[in-house]
């Protein structure tokens, strides 16, 4: 096999920058076996780090016309590997070095320092279907000898590539993904919607809105995620996961931004919190996020359950977004209603309770439209309404419910 290549140094590593067909891949690279250690157990840990991923990766090859990969870094050993230079000389007398053919004789012994998964993915689509064989990936060629000193080489570069690849971060996902759905059409919100607008979304990396912060309705991620449960009501049966793989139709696209728009267009109608959000200029959350507690839909524990909650009214009656909203008992979205005290928020600390989201839905729906709840959920929601009050029996729990029922109904 000769390849032509790009010779360079970094550091004590010469390495050879080439392109390698996906058939080659499949034919010349093999997984590391004893080329890092000696011992059987050290060998089947590196054999078990490589996980389902590569499935996702040999999808990827067949679902996305517009694919492409990182370069594999892979190590040589054994063999006779011969580098042939070519010299380039310009007409102004500059010389172009480093550029040539590297020739393998057949002999050599192959493996992925750095890329693993995509060669198995590789591996995979070359063993289904011959039309990927003739598809090139860019590869880096690397030198390996099998003494101590070769293999305590060549883990540390191994575990420095690995160490330090970081995974593509969600805001990422939100401000690039062409392929992802609910990351296009959160774009879209962001950009034309008013509730989304300068300073509305808070660029954070976690869900959580620091105390400090009066401007952010609520955080990408937390808008993302909300987002996404509207996606599950736009595909009724499908599967979330793999839908975003993949850039649906622009038809599509544009019904699912009929659809978020729909559901947050209705909440500033009917929430009269909202409302006033929009209004301030700039814009202020202080009336609705406060040591108080505020509104829990300005809460990332609150809005979350709180969109599953309308997702379920919506998927089980049938409503739209005007009449389910119509049936809200506002009231219920205040943090100091008796019964999210230490469900959703801590009166002593002035702090949210974090772990409860699924009690937090099954008690938004109990007073919204209490029939869709099952006598399981029921029990779970007295459950937990009595362990987090520290309470000896249900009744205490009911005198809660009729409180809340009492101040919601005021409304």
């Amino acid at each position: 096999m000769k390849v032509p290549a790009i010779r360079a140094q970094i550091g004590t590593w010469v390495y050879y920058m080439s392109t390698l067909s996906f058939k080659q891949v499949n034919d010349y690279v093999k997984r590391i076996d004893d080329e890092l250690h000696k011992s059987v157990l050290l060998r089947e840990m590196l054999q078990r780090s490589i996980s389902d991923n590569y499935k996702d990766i040999a999808q990827y090859i067949v679902t996305q016309e517009e694919r492409f990969f990182n370069s594999l870094v892979l190590a040589v050993y054994d063999g006779e590997p011969q580098w042939h230079e070519i010299r380039i000389e310009s007409e102004d007398d500059d010389e172009y070095m480093g550029i040539g053919v590297l020739e393998l004789s057949g002999t050599e012994k192959i493996f992925p320092v750095d890329g693993q998964h995509r060669v198995e993915g590789i591996k995979q689509v070359v063993a289904e279907s011959e039309l990927y064989n003739e598809e090139k990936i860019s590869v880096i060629f690397i030198g390996h000898k099998k003494d101590e000193e070769g293999m305590q080489r060549s883990r540390r570069l191994f575990s420095t590539l690995n160490r330090y690849a970081k995974p593509v971060s969600m805001r990422d996902i939100i401000a690039l993904d062409e392929d992802d759905i609910v990351a296009i059409c959160s774009r879209e919100l962001i950009d034309n919607h008013v509730l989304f607008s300068d300073e509305c979304i808070l660029n954070s990396k976690t869900k959580a809105i620091p105390e400090s912060n009066t401007s952010a309705f609520t955080t990408i991620i937390t808008f993302y995620e909300c987002n996404r449960h509207l996606l599950s009501l736009h595909l009724k049966n499908g599967n979330v996961k793999e839908y975003i793989r993949k850039r649906p139709p622009e038809e599509d696209i544009k019904k699912f931004e009929k659809l978020c728009n729909e559901y947050w267009d209705s909440m500033i109608r009917h929430i009269d919190d909202l409302k006033d959000y929009i209004k301030t200029n700039p814009a202020s959350t202080i009336a609705m996020r406060n040591r108080d507690g505020g509104n829990l839909l300005f809460r990332p524990a609150g809005i979350l359950p709180f969109t599953k909650a309308v997702m379920r009214i919506k998927q089980n009656r049938g409503w739209d977004f005007e009449e389910i909203f119509l049936k809200l008992p506002q009231k219920l979205l205040d943090l100091q209603c008796p019964v999210w005290k230490n469900i959703l928020w801590n009166n002593e600390r002035k702090t949210m309770v974090m772990n409860n989201q699924g009690v937090v839905g099954f008690i938004l729906l109990y007073f919204w439209d209490g029939e869709l709840l099952t006598v399981k959920e029921k029990e779970k929601m007295m459950i937990e309404l009595r362990s987090a009050n520290q309470l000896s029996g249900d009744e205490e729990v009911i005198n809660i419910i009729s409180q809340t029922k009492k101040i919601i109904s005021i409304h």
